[in-house]
């Protein structure tokens, strides 16, 4: 897995103060997408024990309420695997903090995908231009959900439709 930023309190890219990854690799390659250079798998950092040390060391800290995987894309299949390992990490040692996930790809492709349980928010579909807004909150264009991913798993044991968190839609 290789990554191209880690930032720290972060307030753009999900609620409440956070630490972002921004992961390489990305299929959908959107037009007008605000972040091309990480559209490659092979762009960008190894993600190591140190850029892993970077992140726990962020989310040691009381103010910060959680993650959020952006990139590129993390579901990405040079991303999957490691990411599901690291969010399960995540969650173990830090209970509290949440978890956000950005991807082109749609709930009703991933919400069957093992680490969906330790996701608190799942920002899905690819980015429009056609259909962007500056006025949205957490998201770039109209298609995109914002999905509680907890509430939308225990409908219908996890087949339902996808829950929009409050007043993010």
């Amino acid at each position: 897995m290789r990554y191209h930023n880690i930032t720290k309190d972060d307030m753009l890219n999900g609620d409440g103060l956070r630490v972002v990854l921004w992961l390489a690799g990305c299929l959908h390659c959107c037009r007008e997408c605000q972040n091309p250079v990480t559209w490659d798998p092979d762009g960008g950092i190894l993600f190591d024990q140190a850029a892993k040390a970077e992140l726990f060391e962020q989310l040691e800290k009381p103010y910060i309420s959680g993650i959020t995987f952006s990139g590129g894309d993390p579901l990405h299949p040079s991303n999957r695997a490691e990411v599901r390992e690291l969010i399960a990490e995540i969650r173990e040692r830090f209970p509290d903090k949440t978890i956000w996930l950005y991807t082109g790809d749609l709930w009703e492709q991933v919400r069957s995908d093992p680490m969906m349980k330790h996701i608190d928010v799942l920002v899905d579909g690819e980015f429009h231009i056609e259909e962007k807004d500056p006025q949205l909150m957490w998201k770039g264009s109209k298609n995109q959900r914002v999905i509680d991913v907890q509430k939308s798993l225990k409908l219908e044991g996890g087949n339902g439709p996808a829950l929009h968190c409050g007043d993010y839609a």
